[in-house]
């Protein structure tokens, strides 16, 4: 980080949250860094938020407590937060300020990237089109994850989000290319981040693994930081070292309200729920840091993580994050109290990228097909279900009887999966196949003819 400058600031004339309010400052400006020296020595880092005239609003990373207006002195560096970037970050585990946490040296780099980054500029921008594998099967076959994504998960309370998001992050693979985990944890709690540590233990001895945890005791402040560190580290990883970087970020709700608790402490005009009428824009100047820049290599792909209050899907956070990204995946609390893990609800679930990177040379020739069928077949189940309600199971048709079927076929031999285990694309696409086939062949008009004798389904009708 940058250090002190030549002139230090006393005029310290509110201490407000996390804010810090300095007058009598002269050419300082916006987003610039600053460090903050205690009477008792001890120094503080922060960012200025407003400049008015001859007051600065700057927000301390460690927030204020302990400190008092006399003897507070504040100087600023000129430029903003920059931070070192490289390899030295692979393998490391560092607090939501990107200060080591594991014990070992401060993070060094060949370099220094300003942590506030920018959009990838649309005219450079090159299409997704190769896919990011997983290892659960839910999400490579019906929502397959593409590199240069932004493809969030919708969850709830008591949903197993963090597990998922710690399997993917440990399983996930492309294609044997150089590739690398960026893992930011905002709000967390102890027990949740010795999780996130413990599962991820394998891929960052691998040097394959960068994490950032910030927890729920850690001021504020420091989580509006964190995925701001998580995504330099990755643009540097991915456009100059030429890796493929996944980028994870939980939970982007607790983001927010941090956000919305800063803009209280500056006093500004609340919009829907209380939220900074900027919300959106601050929630796109995360996610749109991703994607793949034309004639470099590599890739940033987000996969942000948030907790929908109430399961409430119209709220603020997931209501602008779905505007901006590239669809969802959506988890179900019904799925969940059925015992099955991940509890994907596939029919509430979309990656609109998902046709650029699977298919023919990609993942398999009848990877999309055999996806748009599914999907179409459970919606049918769904139907079916409902009007089974109405009339009764008796009442309904042998082939509606089958679609029944296929719904519990689907959650036991397709959608289930042990929180452990990396499962091959390969058999994912065959598990669905069978659940498929399960089915007459007058049901299955999405597939062509020749992918549907190569996998020898009977060519016997159920009566209708």
């Amino acid at each position: 980080m940058s250090g002190l400058a030549d002139i230090e600031y006393t005029g310290v004339r509110e201490l407000r949250g996390p804010l810090v309010v300095v007058e009598g400052v002269s050419g300082v400006g916006w987003d610039e860094f600053a460090t903050i020296v205690l009477d008792s020595g001890e120094r503080r880092h922060g960012l200025v938020l407003e400049v008015d005239r001859d007051l600065a609003v700057v927000q301390v990373l460690q927030d204020t407590a302990g400190m008092d207006r006399t003897g507070t002195r504040v100087a600023f560096s000129g430029t903003p937060l920059r931070i070192p970037v490289g390899t030295g970050w692979l393998g490391r585990v560092c607090n939501g300020r990107g200060e080591s946490a594991d014990g070992g040296p401060p993070v060094l780099g060949g370099s220094y990237a300003a942590v506030g980054g920018a959009p990838i500029n649309p005219v450079r921008r090159e299409p997704p089109n190769e896919p990011v594998l997983t290892g659960v099967g839910a999400v490579d076959v019906l929502t397959t994850l593409v590199r240069g994504q932004k493809l969030p998960v919708f969850s709830a309370a008591g949903l197993p989000h963090l597990e998922l998001a710690v399997q993917i992050a440990a399983q996930a693979t492309c294609g044997g290319e150089p590739f690398a985990v960026v893992f930011a944890g905002m709000g967390l709690t102890h027990a949740d981040a010795a999780f996130v540590r413990d599962g991820l233990a394998q891929r960052s001895a691998a040097r394959e693994l960068v994490l950032f945890l910030n927890t729920a005791d850690d001021p504020v402040i420091e989580r509006l930081l964190t995925p701001r560190l998580a995504l330099t580290v990755a643009e540097h990883l991915a456009f100059t070292e030429g890796r493929h970087v996944l980028v994870l970020m939980t939970d982007m709700t607790a983001y927010s309200e941090a956000l919305r608790e800063v803009s209280a402490a500056r006093g500004e005009i609340p919009a829907r729920r209380a939220y900074p009428g900027y919300l959106y824009s601050d929630l796109a100047s995360l996610y749109e840091r991703c994607g793949r820049i034309r004639g470099r290599p590599g890739s940033v792909t987000v996969l942000p993580v948030l907790t929908m209050p109430a399961g409430d899907i119209t709220h603020p956070v997931p209501d602008l994050t779905g505007y901006i990204t590239e669809g969802q995946i959506v988890l179900s609390a019904e799925v969940h109290g059925g015992g099955t893990y991940p509890p994907v609800d596939p029919l509430a679930s979309l990656s609109r990228l998902m046709r650029k990177g699977t298919g023919a040379g990609r993942t398999r020739t009848d990877h999309p097909a055999v996806a748009a069928q599914l999907i179409a077949a459970l919606a049918r189940s769904r139907q079916v279900r409902e009007l089974a309600d109405l009339i009764g199971r008796q009442a309904l048709s042998p082939t509606d009887l089958r679609h029944l079927d296929l719904e519990d076929a689907f959650r036991n031999r397709f959608l289930a999966q042990d929180r452990e285990e990396n499962r091959p694309l390969d058999e994912s696409l065959d598990r669905a196949w069978e659940v498929l086939l399960a089915l007459p062949r007058s049901q299955l008009g999405m597939i062509p003819a020749d992918l549907l004798e190569a996998h020898s389904l009977p060519l016997k009708e159920a009566p209708s």
